[in-house]
């Protein structure tokens, strides 16, 4: 077997226990009931709250991001807020405002929908960067200041964002700094035929989402996280991540390679899929299977292409040749 990782602590080669197994199942499980016929985006969805990171849902209307946003918080039990994004939204619309208080003589802070544990940014796109940007500190750093004093953000807390492709009318593509706050991008696309015949009959989407109640809570999600944390990473595997980031930075793909946080993000990803599989050792197989959905929208072409399609495209190309750990 593997010798572990010297930075990590010896928990990390501890199994995973039964019970934190079985919890975790039944919350996929219960995704699964809603959101029909995409397991695959449902544990990827799960790493990425595992791993404490953002989301970023891409795809057209109608295709279910708003659902498994609910969905998410619903099964939870996590005090959720939706925040429809247009193009008059201002920056205190989300953060909140100090209005002046007649009774205290003083100005009293009123919070705005930012402040709770699961954001879902609908639309983010559909707003213009200066509202966008608002959302900066509040991702990174869990927190939010204004005139001068500082806001904690309810914890845990996450972004769940939803934008249409940018070919649609009234889009403001998203800069790359607020892209690099994300630690994922997952496009739902058409459910498969079979699923699709059952949503026509009822089954799944909002009408299960309506019957949905929270089978967890968030003491059981910061356990899973804290769990992802321990599971063991391997010298190699550290080696791995670290040839995929540089082969992205030099081999002239990209205009700008991986950030330090993308291949950060990467290893806590891949982290989470590793405890999601039942696994208390992270392999290969998880950073392949997290390397596009964590990277691909930080990355921008070198060519005429554009895009996170076109990047997963050549993040898959480079995936082929990067030497993989035995």
């Amino acid at each position: 077997m593997p010798k572990p990782a010297a930075s990590l602590p010896s928990v990390s080669a501890a199994p995973v226990p039964d019970d934190l197994q079985a919890e975790l199942a039944r919350w996929i499980a219960a995704l699964d009931t809603v959101i029909l016929g995409k397991r695959e985006q449902l544990e990827l969805a799960a790493a990425c709250l595992l791993a404490r990171g953002h989301l970023l849902l891409e795809d057209a209307p109608g295709s279910g991001k708003t659902t498994l946003a609910r969905a998410l918080a619903r099964s939870l039990g996590a005090q959720f807020r939706r925040i429809q994004f247009t193009s008059d939204l201002l920056p205190s619309d989300v953060l909140g405002v100090a209005v002046w208080s007649q009774e205290r003589s003083a100005f009293v802070f009123k919070p705005g929908p930012i402040f709770a544990n699961i954001v879902l940014a609908d639309e983010l796109n559909r707003t213009p960067p200066r509202t966008q940007s608002a959302l900066l500190e509040c991702m990174s750093e869990s927190q939010v200041s204004i005139d001068g004093v500082t806001k904690a953000l309810p914890q845990p807390f996450f972004v769940i964002a939803t934008q249409n492709p940018l070919e649609f009318e009234g889009t403001y593509p998203l800069p790359e700094s607020q892209l690099d706050r994300f630690t994922m991008r997952l496009s739902l696309g058409h459910p498969p035929r079979e699923a699709e015949a059952r949503i026509l009959r009822g089954e799944g989407g909002e009408a299960e989402l309506a019957k949905l109640e929270s089978v967890t809570d968030l003491d059981a999600l910061a356990r899973w996280s804290a769990h992802a944390r321990n599971v063991r990473f391997d010298d190699s595997l550290h080696d791995y991540v670290l040839e995929i980031g540089a082969r992205t930075r030099v081999d002239g793909s990209f205009l700008q390679g991986a950030s330090t946080r993308a291949l950060l993000a990467l290893k806590r990803v891949s982290q989470a899929l590793a405890l999601v599989g039942g696994r208390s050792f992270c392999t290969p197989d998880d950073v392949k299977r997290a390397v596009i959905p964590v990277l691909a929208h930080r990355l921008t072409p070198a060519g005429e292409s554009s895009g996170p399609e076109a990047s997963a495209e050549l993040l898959g190309e480079l995936l082929k040749s990067a030497p993989v750990p035995r």
